[in-house]
């Protein structure tokens, strides 16, 4: 008798097998692998570059993949290659993500085309590899990283905002598309949540030398580190609280924590035109004179 060694994993292991983009050490997908994994789930951690996850922790069952989510052929193989391991996808987790931050008038259409191919279209190619193999056993779970920025778009990150706004909208449109296929899918909205986003961010920004906005410089280098204050959270405890509300037979649909959350959807309830006021008086100051 020939025993298959990857059929018998399959049939015994009813651990919860968890796909997750963006999963570099230091931010917030690196410490959801490790949060999931902690809590017993197979976790597949994956990144475009496969030394960006040489810093998570070893902790439970984490395996790395190597994943672009800007490319269809590295998602098809990359999925390709956990279904013939392990049979099934039980969480998705879509987290990778780019942020940009400058005046909308000063991000070039190559940028902002970037932008939405990773944090948009990411999203959609990942999705449209993995559903269907959910919808097939009719169990599956799909979470879709966003930010509370789909709320209200903060000055000097329009571009990051339009993308999370589509992020919401297709998340949305998802969840009761999914209904009659038994998958559940959950959007959440992070406020302020400290991790390396920002450091990888400020390395590469430069204002343009016609920009229009060298008077709002202070702000617009502001808004690169407005997540990663004294009272943002940590990347753990805010992986833990996603974990507790994804794993169970009735996962949450909606979740949006971290600083200034409620801030932002109290705004989103009131008059757009002084939730717009708001935001400029709190986010578009001028830079201070020179003394």
């Amino acid at each position: 008798m020939c025993i298959n060694i990857a059929e018998w994993h399959r049939f015994f292991s009813m651990a919860p097998v968890v796909l997750i983009t963006g999963s570099s050490a230091g931010g917030i997908g690196g410490s959801l692998v490790e949060s999931f994994a902690a809590a017993g789930c197979i976790v597949y951690a994956s990144a475009r570059r496969m030394e960006s996850m040489d810093g998570l922790k070893d902790v439970g069952d984490i395996r790395k993949v190597q994943m672009d989510v800007d490319s269809d052929d590295s998602v098809s193989t990359a999925v390709k290659t956990i279904l013939d391991t392990e049979g099934r996808i039980d969480i998705l987790i879509n987290n990778a993500g780019l942020l940009c931050v400058a005046p909308v008038l000063d991000v070039s259409l190559e940028t902002a085309e970037k932008t939405f191919q990773t944090n948009v279209f990411g999203v959609l190619r990942t999705q449209r590899a993995v559903v269907p193999h959910m919808a097939e056993r009719k169990s599956g779970l799909v979470i879709n990283v966003g930010s509370v920025t789909a709320i209200i778009p903060i000055p000097f990150g329009g571009i990051y905002a339009a993308t999370k706004a589509a992020v919401r909208s297709i998340t949305e449109a998802l969840y009761n598309e999914c209904r009659p296929l038994g998958v559940n899918v959950m959007l959440i909205e992070p406020g302020g949540v400290r991790s390396n986003l920002a450091t990888n961010t400020v390395q590469r920004y430069e204002l343009p030398s016609n920009s229009l906005y060298k008077d709002y410089i202070d702000s617009i280098m502001a808004r690169i580190y407005i997540s990663q204050g004294h009272s943002s959270m940590k990347t753990d405890e805010f992986a833990d609280f996603v974990v507790k509300n994804s794993l169970g037979p009735k996962p949450a649909r909606y979740l949006s924590i971290g600083d200034k959350s409620t801030v932002m959807w109290i705004l989103g309830l009131l008059p757009r035109s002084f939730s717009l006021w708001a935001i400029w008086r709190f986010a578009g100051r001028r830079n201070a004179p020179a003394t």
